[in-house]
């Protein structure tokens, strides 16, 4: 049996990380006995890890020479107050791919760099053409 267990973030400083997507999370708390060399959020039985790297080298999307290699997308109702949000706890606005019907994602980095994003995606059909955005109500 495989069973995904853990997603792991290499960073400079895991409990800084950690708080940061702990908020980013609605207040998910940083798992008890996390330390400056692992620190961890549960989801259910997958965990959001974050191990310390001593040499850390920062993505610097969309640079392929310091690829991203990986990006999480959070999916929200209110983009613009979920911005305001991660803005204010250390997020930085890298790319914005909203459509003028509100659909859409915008790209962020963390603080130490590494990408993810906010969606605005629900009720939105994917097709081998591309999206299919719900009618205006």
């Amino acid at each position: 049996m495989l069973r995904l267990t853990d997603f792991i973030i290499d960073c400079p400083d895991t409990m800084r990380l950690a708080a940061f997507y702990a908020a980013v999370t609605a207040g998910r708390p940083v798992r008890e006995g996390s330390d400056g060399d692992w620190a961890g959020i549960r989801f259910g039985e997958i965990e959001l890890a974050f191990i310390r790297v001593t040499d850390y080298r920062a993505p610097q999307w969309p640079d392929g020479e310091h690829p991203k290699q990986f990006h999480l997308d959070f999916e929200v109702d209110d983009i613009e107050a979920e911005q305001a949000r991660v803005l204010a706890l250390g997020a930085t606005l890298a790319q914005d791919f909203l459509g003028p019907e509100g659909y859409g994602w915008r790209v962020y980095t963390d603080p130490v760099g590494h990408p993810f994003c906010l969606c605005r995606n629900r009720g939105v059909t994917w097709t081998d053409q591309g999206p299919v955005w719900p009618e205006p109500a």
